[in-house]
This record gives structure tokens, sequence and C-alpha cells, in this order.
């Protein structure tokens, strides 16, 4: 092939990989999905979305516009529902209550996780206690994947990749460990899971099982960056991974996502109100659990995310073929 076709195909990939991190780092700090609960003591007019609740990679987040004023939050509503000699029925733990309706916005993953707990459910900030503080470096991981991809000639790619490895390495181990980063998490893991499980050995015993799986992710990321390294070097088509991986954040989000709800329906607690035999909560669509309706979709973050992959598997095809001709490496 000659030397202009080459540069084309190379400037072609290289803006495809560019447009697709700018998506990826956008989808970072994007609501990828929102899950919302609906019922009828729930009207529309105070509660026009719902309890709703948005999903990113490094949190859950409010989804609830403003509440405006008589709004009743989820403690009123559930109880009742309930019988005030009911001895399951725990006033305290439902903060809510003392939230000054007209004058602040509603709080739905404080809501959401009241609900949840009168029906055993663990609160929504224990689900992905790992992934979500790490998140950041894994997509800077793939950023620099990404950046070594847009380089067609190896030496000049495994130059990239060892210097964004260790910057992305050092970010990570700075960030958790001098700077308290993974001490503060669990800090907060502890302190949410206390507010609506009243049982300090556990959590604690909780917390340090968060604290002793990060250390091996981190290990485990460090360690992935050393065989991605190792790969480009002796493999000649590993390189096409660099692209492949990122290409598939689509599916990593859903398969992590269908994974904590299948735990949280699978893992209920005595402390419920109500009892609820486990179940698989709604992954994609509308389902039905007591008295609520539940609405899980995508939201506009995801279609960042499938952007990215669109881009990559160009990008993918391109390189593929320029490597069978000789024109990269």
């Amino acid at each position: 092939m000659s030397a202009a076709p080459a540069s084309k195909q190379n400037s072609i990939v290289a803006a495809l990989v560019a447009v697709a991190v700018a998506l990826m780092i956008a989808a970072y700090f994007s609501p990828i999905w929102w899950v919302s609960l609906t019922a009828p003591n729930y009207p529309p007019d105070a509660f026009p979305d719902g309890i709703r609740i948005h999903f990113h990679f490094n949190g859950v987040f409010n989804g609830c516009k403003a509440a405006g004023k008589g709004t009743r939050m989820a403690g009123e509503i559930i109880q009742k529902d309930l019988s005030h000699d009911d001895e399951r029925y725990n006033p305290i733990t439902d903060k809510s209550r003392d939230v000054d309706k007209g004058a602040q916005g509603l709080d739905c993953v404080h809501e959401m996780n009241t609900i949840n707990h009168y029906v055993g459910m663990f609160p929504i900030a224990t689900g992905a206690p790992v992934e979500k503080p790490l998140a950041k470096f894994f997509f800077g991981f793939f950023t620099v994947m990404l950046l070594g991809f847009m380089v067609p000639r190896r030496k000049i790619r495994l130059l990239v990749l060892a210097v964004g490895f260790a910057a992305v390495a050092g970010w990570l181990l700075v960030d958790q460990y001098l700077l308290g980063g993974l001490q503060a998490h669990v800090a907060h893991y502890v302190t949410e899971t206390a507010t609506f499980f009243n049982e300090p050995e556990k959590i604690k015993a909780w917390g340090d099982n968060v604290t002793s799986i990060t250390h091996v992710v981190i290990a485990g990321t460090i360690v992935a960056m050393l065989v991605v390294l190792a790969g480009v070097a002796r493999i000649p088509s590993f390189s096409l991974l660099l692209a492949l991986v990122p290409a598939l954040l689509p599916v990593f989000f859903v398969i992590t996502y269908a994974g904590w709800l299948w735990f949280f329906g699978h893992n209920m607690h005595p402390w419920g109100a109500f009892t609820v035999k486990p179940f698989m909560p709604t992954v994609f669509g509308e389902g039905k659990v007591a008295q609520f309706s539940t609405y899980s979709y995508p939201y506009w973050g995801y279609a960042l995310l499938l952007g990215v992959m669109v881009c990559l598997l160009l990008a993918l095809l391109i390189r593929r073929k320029q490597m069978r001709e000789g024109s990269a490496e």
C-alpha cells in the first residue's frame, strides 16, 4: 500500500479513537441508567417521575425533581400501610420525615433506601462498593489503551502505553493510599450501611471485606497493565485488544448492573416490615414488586457508550486491515 492511503487510514483511526475517548470521558460523568418506582400513593403531581434514581459509573444519584409543598415522603406513605403496633416498623430509621418538604428538593436515593428497607433490602450504597471508587482509574486505564491503539508503530505504542500506565498506576496508588481515598470510601460505606442496618459487627466485617477486595483489585489492575505491555510487545494481534476491550464498556456495565440487582434481590434481611421472597429486580423494562411498579431503562449516558462502541469497532476494522497489509504493526 502506498504511503498516502496508509496515512489517510491512520488519520481516520486516530479521529475515530479521539471521538471515542471524548465520548467515554463524557459518559463517566453522565447518568447511564435510570430506575423509577411508582405506586398509587405517589401522585404524579407531587412525583412526576416517581421515586427515580440515576446510575453513574461512580455512584447512584438523585433523579427526582423538586418536591412540591405537601409532598409526603416514603416513610409516611409506607407507614400508612402498616399497623402502628407492628414491632418491625422503626420510625427512627426513617429520617426522610424530618425534611422540610416545602423548602427542599426530594432526595430520591434516600427515599428508595427507605422503601427498600421495609422489604429487607440492602441500602443502595452497598452496591458495587469496589467498582464505584475505582471506576475513574479503570477509565484512565482504558484511555491509555486507546492512546496506544492510535499509534500505528509498535515501539512508539509501547512507549505511550508504558508512560500512560505508569501515570495511571501512580495516580491510583497516591489517591487510594497516600491521600486516604480507600479509607474515606470505606468509612462512607460503613456509615451509609449503618443508617439502615444496626448490626455494627457485621458492618465492620463488610467494611473490612471491601478494603481487602479493593487491595486485590488495585494489584490486579497494575498486573493487567503489565500483561498488556507484554502482550503488545510479543503478539502483533494483541494490539487489537487495546480498542476491543474499551469498546465493550456497554456490555460490562449491563453485566455489572444486572449482577448487583440479582445480589440485592436475593439477599433479603429479616428487618423488613413486609416479607418479600427473593426475586430478580427488573434490569430492562417494567416490573412489579408488591404495590410498586418499577421502571428500568438506559439513559443518555448509555447512548454515549454505544457511540464509543461504534467508533472503536470501525477503528478496529481499519487497523486490522492495515495489519494484514503491513501498513501498521
